[in-house]
């Protein structure tokens, strides 16, 4: 089985405009409401590639009931923790041709202690052996850092293995325990670790230290330059598929969920992470939030180097 945890989704608005300017009122042609978090993303792919999943987390109010019927009319299966305020909306402006954005995010609901004591509760209980659990995103207002490390914790000791892609202080602790993976970018990798990540010898470098800092395999995602692997033995390079890239927005997302869907079908890490990269180059192709479809992934698969 396969978890996904993200705990401070959200409504995502997408807004089509001509052109992105300041300082003037933008009227929008086209209005797209979907339903954000980047462990959401990881389970849309895993649907697209034919994976269950169970998408965990905290929701709330109106949006979180569009959130969970939004989910399950995708196939996806949703056991979240319930909370009194509402779940977040988050606004993208973008572009049609050439594809720009900004995205502004809300900061999300306050989370109590006693939901997040019941969101421990919940993977405690749900957590066995060889299962494969995704902890992905920010953290909303109310929960400490130390949640995901609490998480892996649990999860770990159960026997079952964790893929963490979050940043600043929740990912310096989450490394602390040891976590089979985990997945900065270059900006991430370098704010963990404070070394330079100007070329692949500097970001190789910083991989090491992040390492030697806990997880057993450290993935560096590169955007439209692919990524670099650091596992046990050795360090690689794999290089994205070149595509007419129309909306970037969810492609690491859908990395980690190929990669994870290669692992849980027992690949070695090379190998999912080349599906990794072949799911996020698909999704990057695909004009809105849409996310590849298996044929698609499959193709560009055999351009993944």
């Amino acid at each position: 089985m396969i978890y996904t945890v993200t705990l401070n989704p959200a409504i995502d608005k997408e807004l089509v405009v001509p052109a992105i300017e300041f300082d003037t009122v933008l009227r929008s042609g086209a209005v797209h409401l979907d339903y954000g978090g980047k462990g959401f993303n990881v389970s849309r792919m895993l649907n697209a590639l034919g994976s269950h999943s169970v998408a965990l987390g905290f929701a709330g109010g109106h949006n979180g009931q569009l959130l969970r019927d939004g989910l399950q009319s995708l196939g996806i299966e949703t056991d979240f923790v319930w909370v009194d305020a509402e779940t977040r909306t988050n606004v993208s402006v973008v572009t049609e041709v050439p594809s720009h954005y900004v995205k502004v995010n809300e900061p999300g609901p306050t989370i109590s202690p006693a939901a997040i004591d019941s969101l421990n509760k919940k993977v405690k209980s749900l957590a066995r052996q060889d299962d494969w659990w995704v902890l992905a995103g920010s953290l909303p207002p109310g929960v400490p850092p130390s949640i995901y490390a609490d998480l892996i914790r649990k999860i770990q000791i159960a026997g079952a293995f964790v893929i963490l892609d979050t940043s600043g202080e929740a990912l310096r602790l989450g490394c602390r325990e040891r976590p089979f993976l985990v997945k900065p970018n270059d900006t991430e990798l370098k704010q963990i670790t404070g070394l330079p990540v100007n070329n692949p010898t500097e970001i190789a470098a910083a991989a090491k230290a992040m390492q030697a800092s806990g997880p057993v395999n450290v993935v560096v995602s590169l955007g439209k330059a692919g990524a670099l692997l650091l596992d046990e033995q050795q360090i690689w390079q794999v290089k994205s598929p070149t595509i007419e890239e129309r909306n970037p927005i969810g492609a690491g997302d859908s990395m980690v969920g190929g990669l994870v869907w290669g692992l849980s079908e027992g690949l070695p890490v090379i190998e999912a992470l080349c599906w990794g990269i072949a799911c996020g180059a698909a999704t990057a192709s695909l004009s809105g939030t849409a996310v590849g479809s298996r044929p698609l992934v499959e193709k560009l698969l055999k351009e993944v180097k």
